[in-house]
Parts: C-alpha cells; structure tokens; sequence
C-alpha cells in the first residue's frame, strides 16, 4: 500500500477544509460549526460517529479482519486573538484566530478518515478518530475520556504542526515532549485610599508588584537548576483610577515542568510566598491552585515505531531530535490510559512567512505540510495494527 500516494491523493480537500477551518475559528468548548462539519464529512464517507466532551466527536473504523485499536487525535479550538495575516482564509470572526495549527490538524485527521473509509476491507483491527474540543484550556481531553474516547484503544498517536521545526521535519523522541500545565491566581486585598496620603492604605499595586517579583524566586533559589521550570504571572490588574490606592489586585499565572514530584511543593511555595509578602505589606492574599494537565511523555516502543512510521514519509533525513518544550498539551490525559507518541512536524519556512511563534496574529501553515501530516497519522496507525 502506497501511503504517500494515498495522502497526495487528499491534500486538496484536506487544504480546502484547512481554510475553511480557519476562516470559522471557535473559543474552546464553542466549537459548534467545526463539530457540525466534522460530522458532516464523516457522514459523507459512511464513517460511524458520536458526539463526545461536549463539541467533541469520536469516529471508528473498523476493519474486516481482527486486530487491535488504535487511537488518532487531532484538536479543534482556536484562539482570542485577532489575525493579522492578509490571506483569503482569513478568520471572519473578529477577536479569534487559528494561531496554533489546529484547523490543520482537524482537516488532517479527516483527510486520515477518507482514506481509512477506502481501504478499510484491508484494516487489520479498528482505528478511533477523536476529533477533540477544548485543548487550549486544558479541558478537553478529560471530556472526552469521560465519554468513552479510550474505551477499548491499545495505543494512541497525536501530533502537532510545529513553527519551531523547519518544514517536513518530524520529532518523535521517546521520554517527556512537552511540560505539564498548572494554573494558580493570586488575591491581593488590602485598603483603598487617597494616593496623596498611602500611609493611610494598604496599596494593592505595591503588594502585587512585590508578588510578582518575589515569586521569581522560586525558580532561581528552590529547585534544582538541572530540571525545567517556569513561573509566570500573566496577567495583572488592579485599581481604578491614577489617584485612588487599589484596595484590590488580582494576578493570573501558570507553571511549567516535567517532574512530577514537582506538583507536591510548588502550590505550597507559591501560597507561602503570596501570604507572607503580603502580610509584610500589612495586606491580604488568597490563592487559588490548579493542576491542569500533566506533561507529555512519549513511550519508548512507540516512539520507536513512529520513528520509522516518520522515516516511510520523510525519510531518515527528515527525522531529527527535537527538545522537549514547556509548552503543554493535555494529550497528557490519553497516555495515562495507553501507551502512545506524540510528533511535532515542522511547518516553519522563513519564504511562505510560516516560522511565526505560535500564537503570534501572524501565525500561518505550510499547506504543503498537511500532506505529510495526513500520511504520518495513516503510516503510525497501520504499522501499529500490522505488528505481529
């Protein structure tokens, strides 16, 4: 079977549901159109589906001879960011964007679909489209386990169209990949006040500002300096007005890592250091902890087998060792259930203006890519069902 003739034989319908895609984002856990199209399209091939995690859909294939199951997922929510590209696709919904690549993968796990819905009489087992909602906000993939996504699936496969890689280039190294995610926000109270007289308040903006400072910290003087970590405050707000004392600030932040010890100390360090700055100040702080997501560690065998998956598509050039990223992805959730892999596929290429930073207004794909992209998920899950 010609597996790069397959996924050549797609990549116009899957380029032209990538833009549609692209053109129609949808906040996180909103994803309404995108599902009802998904949904449309695998009607069309004959596909069985069901709605799951809300927006979520889960489409099987299950072939004509015995076998095991294999999982293929691709996200599908955008981003609160207004689009800067001049492209026809340019998103027609104002204040959200596709900046992170996952209209491409959606139109690529249906380019996956179309040919799997061809070929199935050769399938040796069952492959699981899970076509997941809600990723950017960690939220998703939990969802979607809830309604059944891994019932049943002996090994899943993800992968991410990656600005950082240049283009066709696939990473698919064993051992964590990408860092796990916690969510913390920090309340400051203290007392409002003429901003001539501070003596008689209790600055929120000071307190705060010292918080943000003093949890910097954190990294440089209580964790070894030999494992990754980030601390960061991203969001900060506070008083109403340029003479008034803020009685209140809220800050917003998140954490990165990939030891998972690290989760057990790193809430109590960041409650101890907001308390006792604040209570230095003669204010208030309340903190609140979350634990989204975990981080992504790919299993040894699999990432064996989508090595050599990658290297049928790409060839042994196109592989290459990539370093893990503190970016994270609740992909997480579904190896805690079965060994799988996650790729990172390059699609940054200076000429067609695609090395953008994820997230960045500007962000765009090489479409060229998506064909890659088709036939890497098609390759990993037959090789994997072809296993004596």
């Amino acid at each position: 079977m010609d597996i790069k003739k397959l996924a050549a034989e797609v990549k116009d319908y899957v380029i032209e549901l990538r833009r549609e895609f692209h053109m129609y984002p949808e906040k996180s856990g909103e994803e309404i159109r995108t599902s009802r199209r998904i949904k449309e399209e695998l009607d069309k091939m004959g596909i069985l589906n069901t709605n799951a995690g809300g927006t979520g859909i889960i489409a099987t294939i299950k072939g004509e001879k015995p076998g095991k199951t294999v999982a293929l997922r691709a996200d599908m929510d955008a981003l609160e960011v207004s689009e800067k590209n001049d492209k026809p696709y340019k998103s027609k919904n104002e204040g959200l964007m596709h900046a992170c690549g996952h209209d491409g993968h959606t139109a690529m796990l249906l380019g996956v679909a179309k040919i799997l819905s061809e070929i199935k009489s050769e399938l040796p087992g069952t492959v699981k489209l899970i076509f997941q909602p809600a990723e950017e906000v960690a939220q998703g993939a939990l969802r979607m386990i809830d309604d059944g996504a891994m019932d049943g699936v002996d090994n899943i496969f993800g992968m991410h169209l990656w600005s950082g890689l240049p283009t066709g280039k696939v990473s698919v190294e064993a051992g964590p990949r990408m860092a796990a995610v916690d969510v913390f926000d920090i309340t400051v109270q203290g007392k409002g006040g003429h901003g001539s007289a501070p003596h008689e308040g209790v600055d929120a903006v000071v307190v705060a500002s010292n918080i943000v400072m003093a949890l910097q910290t954190i990294v440089s003087r209580e964790f070894t300096p030999l494992e990754p970590l980030v601390v960061t405050v991203g969001k900060l707000v506070a008083g109403t007005r340029f003479n008034v004392l803020a009685s209140e600030a809220k800050l917003e932040g998140t954490n990165r890592y990939f030891n998972p010890k690290t989760k057990d100390v790193l809430p109590q360090a960041i409650e101890r250091i907001a308390k006792q700055v604040a209570a230095g100040y003669r204010a208030e702080a309340y903190v609140n902890y979350k634990f989204a997501t975990s981080p992504v560690i790919n299993d040894l065998e699999s990432s064996s087998l989508a090595a050599k998956a990658a290297e049928k598509i790409v060839g042994r050039d196109g592989l290459v060792e990539y370093e893990k990223v503190m970016g994270g992805e609740d992909f997480a959730e579904y190896l805690k259930l079965a060994p799988g892999v996650f790729a990172l596929v390059g699609i940054g290429n200076e000429k067609k203006g695609t090395n953008y930073p994820h997230h960045n207004p500007n962000f765009d794909l090489d479409e060229d890519v998506l064909e890659i992209g088709v036939a890497l998920y098609l390759q990993y899950a037959l090789d994997y069902l072809n296993q004596n």
